[in-house]
């Protein structure tokens, strides 16, 4: 089982990468001219890595308890993979978005927080 565990450690890692690079991919897709499109690019992650850093993080000061924080972070995790689905990304989304839920669900069963 603690395989599993670190596994699904792992796999969260990976959800928030993709979470900044889905993000920075909408923000150059849905910009217009070349500064809006890499103001968006870059600055929709850095938005995104505040956020995390401050309610996510493990060792954030005001990080949400469990529930709320496998929650709020399932809901970023949803935007990113509905911001692949809106660049045509069809099929990385759907991956994503299952992806997202089998392994917020397992933070909660396994209190992984």
């Amino acid at each position: 089982m603690t395989i599993l565990r670190g596994i699904n450690a792992g796999v969260a890692f990976a959800l928030e990468l993709a979470m900044l690079v889905a993000f920075a991919t909408w923000g150059y897709w849905v910009g217009e001219g070349v500064l809006i499109k890499w103001g968006l690019a870059i600055g929709l992650p850095l938005v995104a890595i505040v956020l995390w850093g401050l309610l996510f993080a493990p060792k954030a000061a005001k990080r949400l308890p469990i529930v709320a924080g496998a929650l709020g972070s399932l809901g970023l995790f949803l935007l990113a993979a509905a911001a692949l689905f809106v660049t045509n990304q069809t099929a990385l989304a759907i991956v994503m978005a299952t992806v997202a839920i089998i392994n917020r669900m397992l933070v909660l069963i396994w209190k992984q927080w």
